[in-house]
């Protein structure tokens, strides 16, 4: 680095030291590795945004790509610099953590500039956590090894590493993914004012908390790591090249991607966000639309934006319990003149936390709330087990409120998965299944992406109810007959035959 770089970076840099790009070339010398392009690429980005005090980072690299490696000879590169850092790495378990932890341990006792770093006592280089050489005495030492799920409570740390705390067994579920969440925002008191933060990883799963845009399916309204600065490496380029072409070449890469299968290599190597476990029902074969509703008394119609609606199709698969249960859901359909089908509204019944009415009643009420609300001629509802009950309730609630609505009871006789399989396929296939804005703010498109027939993981409770409602939708699409080709089908148009004659 040039001297009027050092001068504009300050206290940043020792002048006297080497900068990292050397110290890597240093390291790799001695091991008789080579130093390929791609760590030359993520040693200069990580250098310039420690200089220029980034304190937000976000480096992605495809798997294999030697990330964990660089990122633990800057570790080293940091202390070596400034011995009285504080250093944290989370992993998803302990185990992975530790592992960087031995890495810089071993890249300090064996690097040519520091021979002299590491501490004469042994307690303090242990294999999850060791002290530096350093000129104050501090709690915190050095280098910290933990899981994701350890206790850091009471820690301090100047730069906090997580390296891949997002893998399979960190964000399979929904809840997890929230745990997640929730355990990395614990970070923010752990680390210091002016301390720096770098995630280091690849996407997992769609909601990874590495997506560059909101899930408003997951309840985002910013991405998890908004106004990180991101290094996106995927291993094939713009143009289609290997960004490591002396590791992976052409035909290489083309038969990793056959043998992971498209959603794993496009989430893996191409760090394109995708739900590694193949779901059977695609969401983005859904058009999406945010109209309203609206009902005209003169014509006694009721329109969807400028769309005439001709039938409605609302399906209540109820279910009482914990919040890690069932869920009881609603699903309201519109068809309009031309066969299009609109999924409009999908609520997961959520009760008030202070009422003095039981559950069900509650429950009834907020359905009837909907049924007037989005004109609802009729509902429907499934009657095995907890819901043979409820219509009675629903009824007596309606009928209070003044609103006309009928209560339809419906038990359920066919397995769920066929039902839902009937449902969505042909549907999704034609596309002609729309969808609200309000809905992908649900967790209807989660569903949909990891529902998995043949597996009890996961919820699939929207996708029941609105699968209810599909099948019991009438089937009223347009329908058109040729002109001059022999169509059978015209037989079905009305005929007027001439009676004008004699016998």
């Amino acid at each position: 680095m040039n001297k009027q770089m050092r001068s504009k970076y300050g206290n940043r840099y020792d002048m006297s030291k080497a900068d990292f790009e050397l110290f890597v070339a240093l390291w790799y010398q001695r091991s008789n590795l080579g130093y390929p392009d791609l760590h030359k690429c993520i040693t200069k980005w990580l250098e310039m945004n420690w200089l220029s005090r980034n304190q937000r980072q976000l480096l992605m690299a495809f798997r294999s790509a030697g990330k964990s490696t660089i990122v633990g000879l800057y570790c080293a590169w940091l202390l070596y610099h400034n011995p009285s850092l504080r250093i944290l790495v989370l992993a998803a378990d302990f185990t992975l953590a530790k592992k960087m932890v031995g890495n810089v341990k071993r890249i300090l006792e064996r690097h040519p500039l520091t021979a002299d770093i590491k501490p004469k006592n042994a307690e303090q280089w242990a294999g999850d956590r060791f002290t530096v050489n350093r000129m104050i005495e501090m709690r915190d030492p050095s280098m910290m090894a933990k899981g994701i799920t350890s206790n850091i409570t009471g820690s301090r740390a100047d730069i906090i590493i997580c390296d891949d705390v997002e893998v399979p067994n960190t964000c399979d579920s929904l809840e997890k993914r929230k745990d997640l969440r929730a355990r990395l925002a614990e970070t923010e008191f752990v680390l210091v004012p002016d301390g720096t933060m770098l995630y280091v990883g690849t996407p997992h799963h769609y909601h990874t908390i590495y997506a560059d845009e909101a899930r408003l399916e997951f309840g985002e309204d910013e991405p998890f790591l908004i106004d990180y600065k991101r290094l996106k490496i995927p291993i094939l380029n713009e143009h289609g090249q290997s960004a490591w072409i002396e590791r992976y070449s052409e035909a290489q890469i083309k038969r990793m991607k056959r043998d992971a299968g498209p959603n794993r290599f496009a989430s893996q190597m191409m760090l394109e966000p995708r739900n590694i476990a193949e779901g059977r029902l695609n969401p983005d074969l859904l058009k999406h639309y945010d109209w309203a509703l609206d009902y005209s008394k003169e014509l006694k119609t009721l329109f969807l934006g400028d769309k005439k609606l001709t039938s409605v199709s609302a399906f209540w698969d109820p279910a009482f319990g914990s919040a890690k249960g069932d869920h009881s859901v609603l699903a309201i359909l519109f068809t309009d003149e031309k066969g299009a089908q609109y999924l409009h509204h999908v609520e997961y019944i959520k009760l008030p936390p202070a009422s003095k009415d039981d559950e069900a009643t509650q429950q009834c009420k907020i359905i009837a709330s909907l049924a007037k609300r989005f004109y609802l001629p009729s509902i429907t509802v499934e009657i095995n087990g907890i819901g043979r009950f409820l219509p009675n309730i629903l009824r007596n609630i309606l009928a209070a409120e003044n609103t006309p609505c009928r209560v339809v009871e419906h038990s359920q006789t066919r397995p769920k998965e066929l039902r839902i399989l009937e449902a969505f396929d042909a549907t999704l296939a034609a596309q002609n299944l729309y969808v609200h804005d309000n809905v992908t703010k649900t967790p209807f498109i989660t569903e949909m992406r990891e529902w998995q027939p043949g597996t009890s993981k996961g919820h699939d409770d929207g996708l029941d109810a609105a699968a209810g409602a599909l099948l019991q939708s009438p089937d009223r699409s347009e329908r058109s007959y040729a002109k001059g080709t022999y169509n059978w089908t015209r037989a079905h148009q009305p005929q007027k035959a001439d009676a004008n004659f004699k016998v």
